[in-house]
C-alpha cells in the first residue's frame, strides 16, 4: 500500500519517472512574486526580494520605502534593509557562489550586499554605462554580463575581483531577441562568451571578436546552457523547442509547443529535460515521448540545481527531479525486483507474518544489492518517516548478508542527520543528498556560520569529525561585533568559555577582530591568551601594547621578534624613551647593541652616554676611527690628511680614562694616537704614503729602508723598544736593502744583547750564505752553528760544530738534512760513532 501511495505522485516522462515533493510551506507573509525582483541562490539557498520599481502595484498595509528582504528557502526571514534606490532602477539581482547579493542598476553600479543585507562594497562598470544606460544582465556562478542602451557587453569575469571588462563591439542597432552566456570555464579561451539571438542567426561575442552562427535556426526567443555547458536549450519564434549542441552546429531534438508564445522562463531539469513555463502552466519536455504537464493557479519561479529544479511560489517550496533507480526499484507499482521484495519483507516481519522470511528466500543471491537499493533510496528522500523505513529495510537484510559494508548504514545515517538538521525551517536549506556532495560538508559549515547558525554548524562539524576552530572563530567575531554592550571583562569571560573547547585556536586572530571593532582593552585581554609568541607579538604591537609586546618576545627567546618589537619601538618613541624601555631587558639590549654596532653608530653612542657607559663610546671613537681609515679624509691636493682620526682616537683615550677598568685601553689608545701622529709626519717628511696604520716594528724597519735612522731611533725612545728587538729590526731592514757593509759595521758597534742571532737569520733569509759565514762562527751555542751551517749547506763545519756540543740527536738530524750527499752522511755516521764509543768508554 506504501509503494502504491509512493509511486502515485510519480509522472512519467517517456520511460523516466519524475516527482515534485513539497519542500516547504513559505512562511513569508504578504510575498507576491510578481510584484517583486526575486533572486534565489541554488543548493537550498537563500531568497532575496525587493518590490520591483518597474511594476505599477498596489500597497496595502506596507512601507512606501521600498525594502531589500532576504528569506530563507523556507520564507523564515533573515535580514532586511532599506533600499534607497541611489543608482536608479534595479536592474538586476542574483547571487554569488560565496552567497554574496549582487545588485546592478541601470547606472552601471554593483552593489555587494551580504546575507545580513549588509552592504560590502559597490563598484561601477565604468564611464560607458553610465552615460547608456544599463538595460539587461546576465548571471553566472561568479560573473555577469551587462548590456548598455548603446548594445555594448561588459563583464565582471569574477565578483571576487570585480574589474569591469568591455567584450568586441556588436554593432548592433536594436536589442537582441535573447541573451545566454557559456562561462569561461567551459570555454576554449577560458573567456566568457555571450550569445546573441539577432534575426535568424546568433552571434557569439567575445574579448577579442565577433562571429556569427546557427544561421537559419532563428529568430531565438529564449536560450539557456545546460549546467554543463555541453548543450543549449532554445525557443524559436514559431513555437519550437529545440535542444542544441554547444556549438550550435547540431539540433539533438525538437518539440513544437501548442503555443508560438515564448515562455516566461526556460530552464534545465538536470539533463534529461527542459522545463518551459507560462503564466498557468509549467511544461516538461524530454527528448522523447509526451511532455509532462504542471498547472499552476499562482506564479513561480524556477531555481536550476544539479540534480533538478526547485519550484518557488508564493506559498510552497517543491523540488521537482528525476526519481533514482533505486526508488524506482522498489516503489513501482508491481515491482518484483529484489529491493522491493525486501521493503516488503520488513512489512511483513513487522506483522509477524511467514511472508517475510518466503521473500528473502526468494532474493538470497541478491540480497546485498537489494540492501545497497534500500540504502541508496533512503538517501534521495526528503520525508524522515519514509528515510527511516527504509534503512530498517536495510538493516533487517544486512542481517542476513555475511559480505556487505557494515559502515554502508552507518554513513548514510550520518549523512541524512546532517541534512534533516539542515532542511529544518528554521535553517531552511533543502539540501539533496547529491547537492550535498557536490557542494561538500566544509561548504555547508561555511554557509552556515555565515547565516549565523554557529550552534548547528559547530554540532555538524563535531559529528562529522571536522575542524571546529572555524566556527568558534566566526561565533568569537560575530558575537564581538555584536556585543558593544557587554563589558570587556564579562565578554571575555564568554569567549574564553567556548574558545577553550578547540586546542590549538588563534586567540590572536579574535584579538585582532576586537581592536578592529574598537574594543582594544578586550583585544589586549584576549591576546594574552595566545600561547603561540609570533603571533602574540605582532597584534600587541598593532594595539599599542609595545611594552607588553616586548616583554613576551623576550621570554618566548625568538631573536626575530625582539627584533621587531625594537625596530617598533625605534620608529614610535623618543631615543630617551627607548633607551630605558630597554636597559632593563638584558636580552633587550644586547641584541639591540649588536644591530646598532653595525647601522646606528651615533644612535649607539647615544644610548651609551645616557646609560653612562662612557668606556663604551670610546671604544665606538676608536672603531670609527679605523672605519675612517678606509675612507680618509684628503686635502684639495689630494694628499691624505688623517687629523680626524687623531682626534677621535684621543677622544677615547679621555673617556676611557675616566674608569679605572680600563687604563690599560687608555694608554694604548694614547699610544696609537702618539703613533700616528708620528707616522703622519713621517709621510709629510717622504712624501710617501705607506707609514699610516703599520706597526711600530714595521715604522722602524721602514725607516731604517729609507735610511732615516734618526727617524727610526726616535720611534725607538719613544715607544721603549727593547735592544733585543731593535737589534733584530735593524739587521732585518738593512738586510732588505742588502747593505752588508752598513749590517757588519752595526755589528761591531757593541756586542747584540742577543748574540749574533740576527745578523745570521737576516743574511740567510736574504740568502747571502756568504755574508752569513761571518757572523756564524760568533755564535756561542755550538748547536746553533752547527744548524747554521747546515742550511747553508756547510757539512763538514756542521758537523764540526755539532761534535763540540757532543749531541747524537742533533748530528742525526743533521744527518738527514744532507741525506742526498753519501760524502757528508759519512762524516756525520763517523762523529756519531765516535761519541758512542767515547760514551761506552
Amino acid at each position: 500500500m506504501a509503494a502504491v501511495t509512493v509511486a502515485a505522485e510519480w509522472q512519467l516522462l517517456y520511460n523516466r519517472y519524475y516527482r515534485k515533493p513539497e519542500l516547504y510551506q513559505m512562511q513569508w507573509k504578504h510575498v507576491d512574486l510578481t510584484r517583486n525582483k526575486v533572486a534565489c541562490a541554488p543548493f537550498g539557498g537563500p531568497i532575496a526580494a525587493i518590490r520591483d520599481d518597474a511594476k505599477i502595484v498596489q500597497l496595502y498595509a506596507e512601507s512606501a520605502l521600498r525594502k531589500l528582504r532576504i528569506f530563507n528557502s523556507a520564507g523564515v526571514q533573515i535580514a532586511e534593509t532599506v533600499w534607497r534606490n541611489p543608482g536608479g532602477r534595479l536592474i538586476g539581482m542574483s547571487w554569488s557562489d560565496d552567497l554574496t547579493l549582487i545588485c546592478i542598476t541601470q547606472e552601471g553600479t554593483v552593489y555587494f550586499y551580504s546575507l545580513h543585507a549588509e552592504l560590502i562594497k559597490t563598484v561601477s562598470l565604468g564611464k560607458d554605462c553610465f552615460e547608456h544606460s544599463v538595460v539587461e544582465c546576465l548571471f553566472w556562478g561568479n560573473g555577469v554580463v551587462c548590456m548598455n542602451e548603446a548594445f555594448n557587453l561588459f563583464c565582471i569575469p569574477d565578483f571576487k575581483n570585480p574589474n569591469p571588462v568591455k567584450l568586441a563591439d556588436t554593432g548592433l542597432e536594436e536589442m537582441p531577441l535573447c541573451m545566454a552566456v557559456i562561462e569561461p570555464q567551459y570555454t576554449m579561451s577560458g573567456n566568457v562568451e555571450v550569445l546573441l539571438g539577432v534575426g535568424d542567426y546568433v552571434m557569439i561575442v567575445e574579448e577579442d571578436g565577433v562571429q556569427q552562427t546557427g544561421s537559419g535556426l532563428g529568430p531565438l526567443q529564449k536560450m539557456v546552457f545546460s549546467r554543463n555547458g555541453k548543450l543549449l536549450a532554445s525557443f524559436t519564434h514559431d513555437g519550437r523547442l529545440l535542444v542544441l549542441s554547444s556549438d550550435l552546429s547540431s539540433i539533438m531534438f525538437e518539440y513544437t509547443c501548442e503555443s508560438a508564445l515564448p515562455p516566461e522562463q526556460l530552464a534545465w531539469c538536470g539533463m534529461d529535460s527542459v522545463l518551459l513555463y507560462w503564466d498557468d502552466m509549467l511544461l516538461m519536455v524530454g527528448p522523447h515521448g509526451d511532455p509532462v504537464r504542471y498547472l499552476y493557479d499562482e506564479p513561480i519561479i524556477l531555481i536550476p540545481e544539479c540534480d533538478g529544479v526547485r519550484i518557488l511560489s508564493n506559498t510552497s517550496m517543491e523540488f521537482l527531479h528525476r526519481v533514482p533507480d533505486s526508488t524506482v526499484s522498489i516503489f513501482q507499482i508491481g515491482s518484483t525486483l529484489p529491493a522491493a521484495l525486501l521493503y516488503d519483507a520488513l512489512d511483513h516481519f513487522d506483522r509477524r507474518s511467514a511472508k517475510a522470511d518466503e521473500n528473502l528466500r526468494l532474493i538470497r543471491s541478491s540480497l546485498p544489492d537489494a540492501v545497497e537499493a534500500c540504502i541508496d533510496a533512503a538517501g534521495y528522500e526528503f520525508d524522515i518517516s519514509q528515510q527511516r523505513a527504509l534503512l530498517r529495510s536495510a538493516s533487517y537484510g544486512q542481517a542476513f548478508c555475511s559480505h556487505f559494508q557494515r559502515d554502508r548504514i552507518k554513513d548514510m545515517c550520518r549523512t541524512l542527520r546532517v541534512l534533516n538538521a539542515v532542511r529544518h525551517p528554521d535553517i531552511g536549506i533543502p539540501l539533496s543528498i547529491q547537492q550535498y556532495k557536490s557542494l561538500t560538508p566544509s561548504v555547508l559549515i561555511g554557509r552556515l556560520i555565515n547565516a549565523h547558525q554557529h550552534l548547528l554548524a559547530l554540532r555538524i562539524s563535531e559529528y562529522l569529525g571536522m575542524n571546529q576552530e572555524i566556527v568558534i572563530m566566526h561565533w568569537a567575531c560575530t558575537k564581538i561585533t555584536a556585543s558593544l554592550a557587554i563589558p570587556d571583562a564579562n565578554l571575555l569571560e564568554i569567549l574564553l568559555d567556548k574558545l577553550k573547547l578547540c586546542k590549538g585556536i588563534s586567540y590572536a586572530a579574535v584579538a585582532a577582530h576586537a581592536d578592529k571593532n574598537g574594543r582594544r582593552k578586550l583585544a589586549a585581554m584576549l591576546v594574552d591568551h595566545e600561547p603561540r609568541s609570533s603571533k602574540q607579538v605582532p597584534l600587541l604591537l598593532s594595539i599599542g601594547e609595545e611594552d607588553t609586546a616586548l616583554v613576551k618576545a623576550t621570554e618566548s627567546g625568538d631573536t626575530d621578534l625582539v627584533y621587531l618589537v625594537l625596530f617598533h619601538i625605534m620608529q614610535k618613541r623618543p631615543p630617551s624613551d627607548f633607551f630605558g624601555t630597554i636597559q632593563s631587558r638584558p636580552l633587550a639590549r644586547d641584541l639591540f647593541i649588536s644591530y646598532a654596532r653595525c647601522y646606528k653608530h651615533e644612535f649607539l653612542k647615544d644610548f651609551f652616554l645616557t646609560t653612562g657607559q662612557l668606556q663604551e663610546v670610546g671604544f665606538l671613537l676608536w672603531k670609527e676611527s679605523w672605519e675612517l681609515a678606509k675612507n680618509p679624509v684628503t686635502t684639495a691636493k689630494g694628499a691624505p690628511v688623517h687629523i680626524p682620526r687623531v682626534k677621535l682616537i684621543e677622544k677615547a683615550r679621555d673617556l676611557l680614562s675616566e674608569t679605572k677598568e680600563h687604563v690599560f685601553e687608555s694608554k694604548a689608545a694614547e699610544e696609537h694616537a702618539k703613533l700616528l701622529r708620528m707616522q703622519q709626519e713621517f709621510e709629510a717628511t717622504t712624501k710617501q704614503p705607506i707609514f699610516v696604520d703599520s706597526s711600530v716594528n714595521d715604522t722602524i724597519r721602514t725607516c731604517i729602508v729609507l735610511g732615516n735612522h734618526r727617524a727610526a731611533a726616535k720611534v725607538k725612545t719613544e715607544f721603549k723598544v727593547s735592544d733585543k728587538r731593535w737589534y733584530w729590526l735593524k739587521a732585518f731592514a738593512l738586510a732588505t736593502i742588502r747593505d752588508w757593509d752598513a749590517l757588519e759595521k752595526f755589528s761591531k758597534e757593541k756586542r747584540p744583547p742577543s748574540g749574533y742571532r740576527p745578523f745570521v737569520e737576516a743574511c740567510i733569509e736574504s740568502d747571502e750564505n756568504i755574508e752569513a759565514q761571518k757572523y756564524i762562527p760568533k755564535l756561542s751555542d755550538p748547536r746553533e752553528r752547527a744548524e747554521a751551517y747546515a742550511r747553508i749547506g756547510m757539512a763538514k763545519e756542521a758537523a764540526d760544530a755539532a761534535s763540540q756540543a757532543k749531541d747524537n740527536e742533533l748530528l742525526g738530524r743533521l744527518k738527514l738534512t744532507f741525506a742526498q750527499s753519501s760524502a757528508a752522511s759519512s762524516i756525520f755516521d763517523t762523529l756519531r760513532d765516535r761519541l758512542s764509543f767515547q760514551g761506552v768508554s
